[in-house]
């Protein structure tokens, strides 16, 4: 059973901040079976992310370059292998991983990222609260596509004669559409309700620390001005979006608790594996950003629980991350790993006893990778992440400057210490670049968005100024849709291996 939430930041499930709100099914997961301290998404956005856990791939393997460019819907995912194998397979809820969720404004956005330009691209993060300690429903269509699962357990999964797999995807605790910001509106609004609300405890919200504007990383910059962050927020709005968020989470963990429940009931939790984990995180605020797209701890570090039959009850601090789902289903089912996968199997690291298991076994690795090469960031973005050290690269790995964190010392990542550790920041580079090609990627990302840009531009003939002046940044655009334009041409017409990362902050 792989229950997939929507944007969770996996350091609720341990971290101090989790005192902040009550989550007492994920508290069950975590005192029953294994807990991953630190697990990572491998693109932090939806369906490259999704991309990754399905194929057991990188995303520059599959080119998921962006949330409409995923998997082919052909692929052949760990859940159609254990189908072949005999499993009864059952999938409910959120799949994104051929295309996720996304307007034209998210196409045009992440394709003009490297433009010499800077919009605003979503709604102003704001907190909506239904003011009723009865309504328990908020997110009606996670609640009838998790009623449909337990359902299927209680009625199905119960009387089957071959074991099962079952997948649930989930929307939650992603932020709902903000229709305030235009036709192609963003998903900027934590909407909850008093119900989930009294669940946390407002005194033990930490407020982030925010850099000074001219002390951001200049990608970080970009981020947080088309994410519509770079206004004034007072520590109460500040408090009540990262309140809201966490209510959100429990709202979740509800979830999560009637598909345990069903399981009990049925007398099927004994033997049956659980996984809890997501596709990303969730800033709430942190780094003066919102929303995902970033390698910085609350966007790129997801939830990972595993319990079930000789499933150890311990903390786990290896460093893992989603394209381990596929080769640990497998070895679930005692189905043969492919050798050409990018991730390995959690088992020998969960299991009490790994003796007459799967017998050909490779050691985990010591280190995780995240890109990410989508919208509301103006450039490509690695992320190596070892024991203690967390570095990041951008784009060619020259035009704009890297970023090291000691995550020991310092956990809000608050601190770039490249240039303070030059050998350190030499040392992972060189290990980053043996692991990928970066610089090679982020050009043929950046041809990809060209090619795709100009393919749009020309199919709408005529109508290709109106069209685009209409899009998310309408209000921006439209004080002097020339001078965009312009921008857009000298883009075009630039050299695809070079980006304009500096010049546009």
């Amino acid at each position: 059973m792989l229950f997939f939430s929507h944007l969770q930041d996996g350091r609720l499930t341990f971290h101090p901040e989790n005192e902040t709100v009550a989550l007492p099914f994920i508290s069950r997961m975590r005192s029953r079976g294994s807990l991953f301290l630190n697990a990572y998404t491998n693109s932090p956005i939806c369906c490259p992310s999704r991309a990754a856990m399905w194929s057991g791939l990188f995303t520059h393997l599959t080119e998921s370059w962006n949330n409409f460019k995923g998997l082919d819907p052909n692929y052949t995912t760990w859940i159609d292998l254990m189908d072949k194998q005999g499993y009864y397979t059952q999938k409910y809820g959120k799949l994104d991983y051929t295309s996720g969720h996304h307007s034209l404004s998210n196409r045009v956005e992440a394709w003009t990222r490297t433009v010499d330009f800077l919009l605003e691209q979503e709604a102003r993060p704001v907190a909506k609260l239904i003011n009723n300690k009865t309504h328990v429903r908020v997110m009606e269509k996670d609640w009838a596509t998790t009623d449909e699962a337990a359902t299927w357990i209680r009625n199905k999964g119960e009387n089957l004669t071959q074991p099962f797999v079952l997948y649930l995807g989930l929307n939650l605790p992603h932020p709902y559409p903000s229709p305030s910001s235009g036709e192609d509106y963003g998903a900027s609004t934590f909407l909850t309700s008093t119900y989930w609300l009294q669940r946390v405890k407002y005194e033990a919200i930490k407020i982030p620390k925010w850099s000074s504007f001219s002390e951001m990383h200049p990608v970080d910059y970009y981020s947080s001005y088309t994410k519509n962050c770079t206004g004034t927020f007072t520590e109460k709005e500040i408090r009540s979006i990262r309140a809201h968020y966490y209510a959100m989470c429990a709202e979740t963990d509800a979830m999560l608790g009637e598909i345990i429940s069903a399981l009990n009931e049925t007398r099927l939790l004994q033997n049956t594996y659980v996984i809890f984990t997501s596709d990303h995180g969730e800033l709430a605020m942190e780094h003066r950003q919102f929303y995902k797209m970033s390698m910085y701890e609350a966007s790129s570090h997801v939830p990972l629980l595993l319990m079930g039959p000789n499933i150890k009850p311990q903390l786990i601090s290896s460093v893992v991350s989603l394209v381990d789902i596929y080769p640990t289903m497998l070895d679930i089912a005692e189905i043969p790993i492919p050798k050409n996968l990018s991730g390995f199997s959690l088992m020998p690291l969960a299991l009490k006893n790994t003796v007459d298991k799967v017998p050909s076994r490779v050691e985990q690795s010591p280190w995780v990778l995240s890109e990410y090469h989508g919208c509301d960031v103006n450039s490509s973005t690695y992320m190596l992440r070892t024991d203690n050290w967390k570095y990041i690269a951008y784009g060619d790995g020259h035009s704009v400057f890297p970023q090291l964190f000691d995550l020991s010392a310092d956990p809000d990542e608050l601190t770039d210490i490249a240039a303070k550790f030059p050998a350190i920041t030499q040392s992972l580079n060189k290990m980053l670049f043996s692991i990928i090609d970066y610089p090679r990627v982020s050009v043929s990302v950046e041809q990809y968005n060209k090619q795709q840009f100009i393919n749009w531009k020309q199919s709408l003939g005529q109508n290709y100024s109106d069209t685009i002046a209409n899009l998310r940044w309408h209000e921006d655009w439209k004080k002097n849709p020339k001078m965009y334009e312009h921008a857009i041409d000298r883009w075009i017409k630039s050299n695809s291996g070079k980006t304009s990362i500096e010049s546009q902050n």
